[in-house]
């Protein structure tokens, strides 16, 4: 995988957000034209993206706003269970310190943070924008692909 895209109001306040979490700006530019718009399908576009990347470099978050075409949808308050894109979720050291750090963005915990078993422990957030983001503390060595191993 290369990366997720979030189309996002608020670049600068996303960039802020996803730092927080611990993603690191890889950098940011602007994208404009017929030719981006192929790729899109959106015909001539504008917009700004910000590439977002996690601390060992394996994985992306491209933040997009644009300015031309506006956003015409907004699926950001659909519950789980809706089709789609759901969420993202990302490994976290001290996830009760970062939850009060977030609060800071009005980040909320959807309902609580659950431990499962001596592996992790879990929450889904609405962060900036009302973004849901997923967040899981590992605990131990063990991680699920240990845990699937035995099945």
């Amino acid at each position: 995988m290369h990366n997720v895209g979030i189309v996002v109001e608020s670049l600068d306040n996303a960039i802020a957000f996803f730092t927080e979490i611990g993603l690191i700006l890889e950098g940011r530019m602007m994208v404009e034209g017929e030719r981006a718009g192929r790729v899109t399908g959106l015909g001539n576009q504008s917009v700004e993206i910000a590439m977002m990347v996690t601390p060992d470099g394996h994985s992306r978050l491209e933040l997009s706003h644009f300015f031309a075409p506006q956003t015409i949808a907004d699926h950001r308050n659909n519950p789980v269970n809706s089709l789609g894109y759901l969420r993202v979720m990302f490994r976290v050291d001290n996830l009760d310190e970062l939850l009060i750090r977030l609060e800071k963005f009005d980040a909320k915990v959807v309902d609580e943070v659950v431990q499962f078993g001596e592996t992790y422990r879990l929450c889904y957030i609405r962060g900036v924008e009302g973004l849901l983001i997923g967040l899981a503390e590992q605990l131990g060595s063990e991680t699920a692909s240990d845990i699937l191993e035995k099945k």
